[in-house]
């Protein structure tokens, strides 16, 4: 039943008019709940305008004006700064977000300077803009060394998903390292990445941590090593290990690794190099197609069984 109206049924369409009005009305008869509902600021600002045209009214481009607006404004700026760089970014506006945050960083208080830090990571991380991600957690783990991480104090606030819940220096740490291997294995420089996963899971490891560890290791030809860190995962020794993620990725890495040996242990007994590898294979595969249609070869088949008789021996 409709609280508002008593009906026992709702409309199966409400036009995008009539959400505005039950919206308005619904303000009008319980201010306080309707801010508590749709997480607004009490007020009439600008900052508070722009939330409401964001959560509210479902309109990315227009909180976006309106973000600006209240920046200029002065009104929130720590958190219209961050708002808005966020939209942005779901707008595929990324590069925009960073020029925004760097333009107007200084404006913000000091205790919001972090968690800009955090949503430009993010930013770099989207525009793929990986040197300039890797400095900036260099740079965050600098502070964390130097006891500024946090404004001094030993846990902060952080918020997931609409909740609340408090962030250890600690657990902080381990995840800046986290994103900074995943860094580094973006640019394929895979014993980066493990050293810095192994410091990370010396501080706070989990599963996930864990198999970005053993995918550095694959990569490397590690192939024991990278084992016996997703025996870990396996054997649900690690926070994390029971997650569906982490189990699909345990299937796929030791798929990787299975296929891997397999290539390594064939190119050592046949004493061939990568390269001799994949031409061998291609050969086998280009043949195999080819024996279908037998009554229509071509000579330079000859050729090309000669030479792979060679390759095999």
């Amino acid at each position: 039943m409709d609280i508002r109206t008593g009906s026992s049924h709702l409309p199966h369409t409400i036009t995008e008019e009539e959400m505005k009005e039950r919206n308005q009305i619904e303000a009008q008869l319980h201010p306080s709940h309707y801010h508590v509902l749709h997480k607004l600021p009490p007020g009439d600002s600008p900052y508070v305008r722009a939330k409401h045209v964001q959560l509210v009214d479902k309109d990315p481009e227009g909180a976006i004006v309106l973000f600006w607006k209240a920046i200029n404004a002065g009104d929130r700026v720590d958190s219209a700064l961050k708002d808005m760089a966020v939209v942005m970014k779901q707008q595929d506006r990324a590069e925009e977000a960073i020029e925004a945050i760097k333009s107007f960083r200084d404006r913000c208080s000091k205790q919001a300077q972090e968690s800009l830090d955090n949503v430009l990571i993010d930013l770099y991380k989207k525009c793929g803009r990986i040197e300039e991600q890797i400095q900036l957690l260099k740079q965050k783990l600098r502070m964390i060394y130097q006891g500024e991480a946090f404004n001094g104090k030993p846990t902060k606030t952080a918020r997931s998903h609409g909740k609340k819940f408090q962030v250890t220096v600690k657990q902080e740490t381990s995840r800046i390292l986290g994103n900074l291997g995943w860094a580094y294995m973006q640019q394929e420089n895979y014993l980066a990445a493990e050293v810095v996963y192994r410091k990370a899971q010396i501080i706070d490891p989990d599963a996930n941590k864990a198999c970005n560890l053993c995918q550095c290791l694959i990569k490397q030809a590690r192939y024991i090593e990278a084992r016996s860190v997703l025996e870990e995962v396996i054997q649900g020794k690690l926070p994390g290990s029971g997650d569906p993620k982490s189990r699909n990725r345990v299937k796929e890495l030791l798929q990787e690794l299975e296929s891997e040996q397999l290539i390594s242990i064939a190119s050592t007994a046949i004493g061939l190099n990568a390269e001799d590898t994949f031409l061998a294979e291609g050969l086998d595969q280009l043949m195999s197609q080819w024996t279908s249609y037998r009554s229509r070869r071509l000579p330079i088949f000859e050729e090309i069984s000669s030479f792979r008789d060679q390759l095999a021996c």
